[in-house]
């Protein structure tokens, strides 16, 4: 990073002259994105799978609560700091900040992270923390690694899963944890399927292998289902009990047979070394955009100060390319209608691509009702609903960041064949719209207890010998005979099965408009939360290409200018100008040349 950072400076040396402000800084934000930019690990898994002895393995420290009777129940990032810090990060409350700025940070004693991180000391984060920040002084974490301690979600495709797939886009890199007591399930491959559709590195690893002897044969099953899957990831097998022995101890022997090292090493060289080379290639290409952009213009009027004669055939072919970058900026520009047509057609289609799922789950829903009596089967009913429900709300936001990110791509193509290097980072911020939502539920039906069944059955009952004992009379028998009796009997039994059915009835309705009031709630809340999402693509595109196309506007100008001013001059003039201008295209080319010379170095 050093020799990026010294490549920048270089650059803003040899420009500092011409008083071009923006490409000034446009490299001033490549060297803050080099000096502040975090690798971000997300560490997720379900219950009690060993993701916070993980971590603490990998940072070789306690720093994360890990007992048997915690569950980690607000996210904690473990980043760099010279000295060991922890810092609550409360989540601002909508009614007192509906814009969410105020964002409260209350430094603690790291003594106290289990009182506010795990489940038992915050049940239910009822401290409203968005995060605990946790620094360190380890070299792991020196080279801006940034490793996230999620809370368990209990079933990958839970409302909490919800919230860690919405993280998923705004990730360099996912580690998936499960232990050894088990092959991987069906909700962790399909969170593995999802996670490799929006992150660049995903790789998984199975905890606990000094628990279970058979955990090379749960690795091997591990790993076919992976590959039957069409899955791509790596698959570590860690014991974090003995790689903290070993630390204690000074074991190499035992670090090794604990498994971290190898994991350690993917972390180094594919985590922290891609980001590396991802931010070395984006820095070389804005150090050689901005210093071609000058040289463009000296090397333009060094040819016309060369070759008067040809000036204006040179003025001619720089108007030309003035009016291409005019237009570039333009609102009627063909990457501004790309934009729009393209945010527009993505809310079309992620709206009905949210409906369509939503609408498949109301109606398995509904014949699930029609099917079964509410009251009897709510307990499993409405977690199954919320479940599915959050599933598909993490998948309309997933593909959503897809379809965002394949919209910047077809928008760069009219600046740049090398569209790679022009996109902004298009880091979405993490969805929270499902927890807004109101949990589904219905109100308390009518209790058909015993004595109302008594009651049901002698009211049917008695209408039943009435009604056939006064038949019975025309006969010339009494009110109460076997007929009547029979009768009542069968009627008493009829009408509490009539008044059960009534009751089942309305049960299946109430919960039925119970769940179209969830299913519209959800529909609301999380489509708006994707076309929040889609404004925010949509205004950074546009700030940012329309950045672009006034650097490339000046730039022709300042090129044009020279050009005519190069046809009034003197021949002595000319002869100095070109002396001058000669020295500074050596320089611009000595700085291209350094940055060129950084993308062979190994990252």
């Amino acid at each position: 990073m050093t020799a990026l950072v010294r490549a920048v400076d270089l650059a803003l040396d040899a420009i500092s002259g011409y008083r071009r402000p923006d490409l000034e800084t446009r490299l001033r934000q490549a060297r803050a994105r080099l000096l502040d930019e975090q690798v971000r690990v997300l560490v997720v898994g379900e219950f009690k799978q060993g993701k916070s002895m993980l971590v603490n393995g990998l940072v070789g420290a306690p720093v994360c609560p890990v007992f048997d009777d915690i569950a980690t129940a607000v996210p904690t990032v473990v980043r760099y700091a010279e000295s060991p810090s922890a810092t609550l990060i409360r989540v601002p409350d909508p009614d007192g900040d509906p814009t969410g700025q105020r964002i409260e940070r209350t430094p603690i004693a790291l003594e106290r992270l289990a009182e506010f991180a795990s489940e038992s000391g915050n049940p239910g984060n009822r401290e409203r923390l968005g995060q605990i920040e946790v620094g360190l002084p380890r070299a792991l974490l020196e080279g801006g690694l940034e490793l996230v301690d999620t809370p368990g979600v209990g079933g990958l495709n839970s409302v909490h899963g919800a919230a860690t797939m919405s993280a998923l886009p705004s990730a360099d890199a996912v580690l998936l944890v499960s232990d050894a007591a088990q092959e991987y399930t069906a909700p962790e491959l399909e969170f593995l399927r999802q996670a490799i559709a929006v992150c660049p590195n995903v790789a998984c690893v199975l905890t606990k292998t000094d628990l279970y002897p058979e955990w090379r044969t749960i690795a091997e099953l591990d790993r076919g289902h992976l590959a039957r899957a069409g899955i791509d990831a790596k698959l570590f097998t860690v014991s974090s009990t003995l790689r903290f022995e070993a630390l204690r101890g000074g074991d190499s022997e035992l670090n090794t047979e604990s498994g971290y090292p190898p994991l350690l090493t993917y972390l180094r060289r594919e985590v922290l070394g891609q980001a590396d080379d991802l931010a070395r290639r984006s820095t070389v290409h804005d150090v050689l955009a901005v210093t071609e952009q000058i040289a463009e213009s000296l090397r333009a009027e060094e040819s016309a100060q060369r070759n008067p004669e040809k000036a204006q055939e040179l003025i001619g072919r720089l108007t030309t390319a003035e009016q291409r970058a005019t237009g570039l900026k333009e609102r009627s520009a063909r990457w501004q209608q790309t934009l729009s047509d393209g945010v527009a057609d993505l809310n079309a289609d992620i709206d009905y691509d949210l409906r369509d799922r939503l609408r498949e789950i109301m109606h398995e829903a509904e014949e699930a009702l029609f099917r079964g009596d509410p009251a009897k089967i709510w307990d499993q009913f409405a977690p199954w609903v919320e479940q599915a429900v959050a599933n598909a709300a993490s998948a309309n936001y997933v593909w959503a960041t897809q379809r965002a990110r394949w919209l910047a791509n077809r928008v760069a193509e009219h600046f740049d064949e090398d569209r790679v290097h022009l996109l902004p980072s298009l880091r979405t911020e993490p969805s929270d719209a499902l927890r807004s939502v109101r949990a589904l539920s219905v109100r308390p039906g009518e209790n058909f207890g015993l004595g109302r069944r008594l009651l049901t059955g002698f009211k049917g009952g008695y209408m039943g010998v009435l009604m056939f004992g006064m038949l019975g009379t025309l006969i010339g028998l009494s009110l109460l005979n076997p007929i009547s009796v029979g009768a009542g009997v069968l009627l008493g039994g009829r009408s509490i099965g009539d008044e059960r059915k009534r009751l089942v009835t309305r049960r299946q309705n109430d919960a039925k408009t119970a769940l179209r009031r969830y299913i519209d709630d959800v529909t609301f809340r999380v489509g708006k939360d994707s076309r929040d999402m889609l404004r925010v693509v949509q205004r950074d595109l546009r700030d940012h290409f329309t950045a672009q196309a006034e650097q490339m506007k000046r730039s022709v100008q300042e090129s044009l200018q020279a050009a005519q001013n190069s046809v009034k001059a003197s021949k002595s003039e000319r002869d100095a100008r070109l002396a001058e201008l000669s020295t500074e295209l050596s320089r611009l080319d000595a700085v291209q040349r350094q940055a060129r010379g950084l993308l062979q170095e190994k990252p």
